[in-house]
């Protein structure tokens, strides 16, 4: 049988296309992974554990999960409505708003930042006004948590929305016409046709959220213990030439982004063919 065209090269040039390809990703992934990790651990497990359970890890440890925990539900709660009403309805403005949710992949996430300072800090628009009621969003976790919603919320609603497109809304206008109701409707139709799609949006949104530096960095302030993540705490540690626990806090987002890509790979192993979908 005749060999497709595009297998039909010579075997040299194929071994020489997978080496360069394999020597990229050596290059850029497993140096500077094995580079972390090798001087997280240089000094043995105990001082990579005593810089992990140092207080002001700690703080950015827990401010880094909680600023996810917020944001990554208020991005699928997001994410869903989103593409609930971009697939299913026509309206005018859909495309205008398509093109909004694709905002922050254009915009630097430390101009993101600036404009958060400008709208709620000190000398701000709202800066007054929120001064005059004691309430803090700059320099504080509200301010995190809007500049970490700001830059992630396209995942969850770039995978739903193509996914619930060419899904249709016959399912959906098959259920409400046998009685349901548009909760019911969601709740035992939409969601389970979409749930590795949201689950893998979350996934990507999640990594994220706990990996940010640049609009973080913006609205923190570099409260060493009260508003510093764990990236900015690793750069703060770098700064003080504490290489040591700066590596070590530095191989835990690591590991979280080895976890992460894990599970992503789990879910397109076992559920491609919708992951493509929501893809494309």
């Amino acid at each position: 049988m005749r060999r497709p065209p595009h297998l039909s090269e010579a075997l040299p040039l194929r071994l020489l296309l997978i080496g360069l390809a394999l020597a990229y990703v050596a290059l850029m992934l497993f140096l500077p992974l094995g580079a972390v990790l090798f001087e997280a651990f240089r000094s043995g497990w105990p001082a990579w554990l005593d810089a992990i359970k140092e207080p002001d890890a700690i703080s950015a440890i827990r401010l880094t999960l909680l600023v996810a925990a917020i944001s990554v539900p208020l991005n699928m709660v997001f994410g869903v409505a989103a593409a609930w009403a971009i697939s299913k309805y026509d309206f005018r403005g859909k495309t205008l708003l398509v093109t909004l949710i694709e905002l922050p992949f254009s915009v630097s996430p430390v101009v993101s930042g600036l404009v958060y300072v400008l709208l709620f800090g000190a000398q701000g628009w709202f800066g007054e006004w929120l001064q005059a009621r004691g309430i803090e969003i700059i320099f504080a976790v509200p301010g995190l948590v809007l500049a970490t919603v700001f830059v992630t919320f396209p995942f969850v609603a770039r995978q739903l929305i193509p996914l619930m497109t060419i899904q249709g809304r016959g399912q959906e206008e098959a259920a409400l016409s046998l009685g349901a109701s548009g909760w019911q409707a969601f709740r035992r139709v939409t969601l389970p046709n979409i749930r590795f799609g949201l689950l893998y949006g979350v996934l990507l949104c999640n990594a994220r959220a706990m990996g940010e530096f640049g609009a973080v960095s913006v609205v923190s302030g570099h409260i060493r213990g009260e508003t510093n993540t764990m990236p900015l705490h690793v750069e703060v540690l770098y700064n003080e030439y504490n290489f040591v626990a700066a590596f070590a806090v530095a191989s835990l987002l690591a590991g979280l982004a080895l976890v992460t890509l894990v599970l992503k790979s789990v879910l397109e192993w076992r559920h491609g063919d919708a992951i493509a979908a929501a893809r494309h």
